[in-house]
């Protein structure tokens, strides 16, 4: 009877520690959490700038900024009047692309909806891309120039050493700042971020020989590979 008693006891203590496991994935559990987490693997943001980003009203933002926080996946500061996020880890980044790792493999949709958003095919995507370890090796070489396409907020707070920023809306007016004698590689967030394949698809018909990283600065810092921060001009 102690025994079955104990086992009881154990059985319930063990759905309690379970339970501390799934506020993680119900926190996950919502895509527009995990588009904030994909802005905040870019670095810290205030409550505004992500508002703004991912297309939300401010109390709804608020809302999946507190779920995320009570979940401890992000932390915050006070600044002033504003509020700041920021992820709690890298393994929170390392978690993220996990989870989008295991959609592409196990979830059949997800292929075509990442084709139909980036406007790929499998026929055309191999070409245009260049990995990480042939862009350190030719930009140590100095025969290409490295583009960052996204906002100059997250440029500032991480970026590859070297790499121009010019946002991708301002790219078609500020062509002529980019030299006409190398290839242009373009890069933004990570591997499903839309900006990288919309400027080298610019570039390329504007004349200017173009390829995109073959994922983005959420692997390039998870890789361990080094960055820059603060704006510089192009």
């Amino acid at each position: 009877m102690e025994y079955w008693r104990q086992s009881v006891g154990d059985r319930e203590k063990k759905a309690a520690l379970f339970e501390q496991f799934a506020r993680v994935g119900k926190a996950l559990g919502h895509g527009k959490r995990l588009e904030l987490i994909d802005l905040l693997a870019q670095g810290e943001r205030s409550v505004e700038s992500l508002t703004a980003a991912a297309g939300l009203g401010l109390s709804t933002a608020s809302a999946h900024l507190q779920a995320l926080k009570q979940a401890g996946l992000v932390t915050t500061r006070r600044d002033g009047a504003r509020i700041y996020y920021d992820l709690a880890g890298t393994d929170v980044a390392a978690l993220y692309d996990l989870v989008r790792s295991v959609a592409r493999a196990r979830v059949a949709d997800v292929e075509q909806k990442r084709a139909d958003y980036l406007g790929i095919t499998d026929a055309t995507e191999a070409h245009a891309e260049m990995t990480r370890e042939e862009l350190l090796e030719r930009a140590r070489a100095g025969t290409i120039t490295v583009l960052d396409v996204r906002p100059t907020e997250e440029y500032g707070a991480a970026h590859i050493p070297g790499a121009v920023s010019i946002p991708l809306e301002e790219l078609d007016s500020r062509l002529g700042e980019l030299p006409a004698d190398r290839e242009i590689v373009a890069y933004c967030r990570g591997a499903y971020c839309v900006l990288a394949y919309e400027a080298v698809d610019l570039l390329n018909s504007t004349g200017h020989p173009a390829r995109r990283l073959t994922d983005g600065m959420l692997e390039w810092r998870l890789g361990g590979l080094p960055t820059d921060t603060g704006n510089h001009a192009a």
